[in-house]
C-alpha cells in the first residue's frame, strides 16, 4: 500500500479506453494543480484493448476540453492492484461486481467512484462507447465534477 501522504487511485472500466483514462487524466492534472500527491492509474476488467491507445472520440472530447489521453495505453486489471492501490474506483456496477469477485477478501475494497468522490447522482459512470459525440463531451463534464470531489475527500484524509 502507497503511503497515507501519498494515497493512490485506480480507476477502472470496461476496457480502459473511454471512461477510465479519461478521469485518470482529469485527476492527474487537476490534482497536481491542487498541490496533492497522488498515484493515479486506470485499467478495465475485460481484455479487448489491452495495448491500445484512448478511444479516438474519447481523445477528441478530451483535448477540446485541454487533457491529452494520447499516450495512454489500456490495460486489465491484475489481482495485485488490490494491495498497490488505497483505492479501487469502479466507473459501474458490472465493473464492480467483476472487481469483487476478482478481489476475494485481498487487498482494497472496490467501490463505485461517483459516491465514494460525494456525488449522489447519477451513481455510475455512464458508457459513452455505443453512443454518439455528444456522450463523450458529457463525460469530460462529469469526470471534471466527479474530480473535484476526489480532491475534497483526498484534502479531508
Amino acid at each position: 500500500m502507497i503511503e497515507k501522504d501519498n494515497p493512490s487511485v485506480l480507476f477502472v472500466c470496461l476496457g480502459n479506453i473511454c471512461r477510465s483514462p479519461l478521469v485518470e487524466a482529469v485527476a492527474r492534472r487537476r490534482c497536481a494543480e491542487a498541490g496533492l500527491r497522488v498515484a493515479l492509474a486506470s485499467c478495465g476488467t475485460g481484455n479487448w484493448h489491452v495495448g491500445k491507445g484512448a478511444d479516438p472520440r474519447m481523445l477528441r472530447a478530451a483535448a477540446a476540453a485541454g487533457y491529452d489521453l494520447a499516450p495512454h495505453r489500456a490495460r486489465q486489471v491484475r489481482s495485485d492492484d488490490f494491495s498497490r492501490h488505497d483505492w479501487v474506483l469502479a466507473m459501474d456496477r458490472d465493473n464492480l461486481d467483476s472487481l469483487q469477485s476478482l478481489r476475494g477478501d485481498r487487498g482494497s475494497k472496490p467501490t463505485l467512484f461517483l459516491p465514494w468522490a460525494g456525488m449522489a447522482s447519477p451513481v455510475e459512470f455512464p458508457d459513452p462507447y455505443f453512443g454518439d459525440e455528444d456522450g463523450f463531451q458529457q463525460s469530460v463534464a462529469l469526470a471534471e465534477r466527479a474530480v473535484d470531489g476526489l480532491i475534497a475527500r483526498l484534502r479531508a484524509g
